[in-house]
């Protein structure tokens, strides 16, 4: 047998830093791989025709600090007593329904209930329906948005001689979006005196 001409190699004996360097090796390849590789797999096949995509996550609901709402407050300025966003006509753009009466110093004001959009460009926000009238002498408690509903509980007045402290009615309420329009319901037995 001949003598090996090539001096005993250094990597035909493992050290310690070899088998660090090689684990260190083996992690940075299986990262790399996972942040470069394939798109997840999908059991379903793509569906031909058209789809309904859901709206885009960046798409902001429009502020209610931005509107100049339809209340005549005198001296006072209106304040948005509560806020709620909710795709609610289905376009797949969010709306904002805002709780909104005007800054009294004293007593209990009457609170408008409207609903705010921006158009599909962008642009600012403004007031496209009005679901409660300040007219109407109701305040709003137990507000939400929920699957595309709007709901609310309207205090109110049996008549004209209650104080405006003390509302001896009390309503629930809500609001769908049908043919182009908010249409209110209650739910049966809602009102009470």
């Amino acid at each position: 047998m001949q003598p090996s001409a090539v001096p005993e190699l250094a990597h035909t004996h493992a050290r310690p830093i070899h088998w660090v360097a090689t684990a260190t090796a083996l992690a940075g390849v299986v990262a790399l791989s996972s942040v470069l590789g394939p798109d997840a797999a999908t059991a379903a096949a793509p569906v031909p025709g058209p789809q309904t995509k859901s709206a885009p996550a960046h798409i902001a609901p429009p502020d209610p600090a931005a509107v100049e709402f339809p209340l005549e407050c005198g001296p006072v300025k209106a304040v948005v007593k509560k806020k709620a966003s909710g795709d609610l006509d289905g376009d797949g753009r969010p709306e904002t329904v805002a709780v909104v009466h005007c800054d009294a110093p004293m007593g209990t004001p009457p609170d408008g209930v409207y609903v705010l959009t921006r158009a599909a460009g962008g642009g600012a926000p403004r007031v496209v329906a009005t679901l409660a009238d300040p007219k109407d002498r109701t305040n709003v408690d137990d507000f939400a948005v929920r699957d595309g509903e709007v709901t609310a509980v309207l205090l109110g007045y049996s008549s004209a001689d209650v104080p405006s402290c003390c509302p001896d009615v009390r309503e629930g309420v809500k609001w769908h979006w049908e043919n182009g329009t908010f249409v209110r319901s209650a739910p049966s037995g809602a009102r009470t005196v």
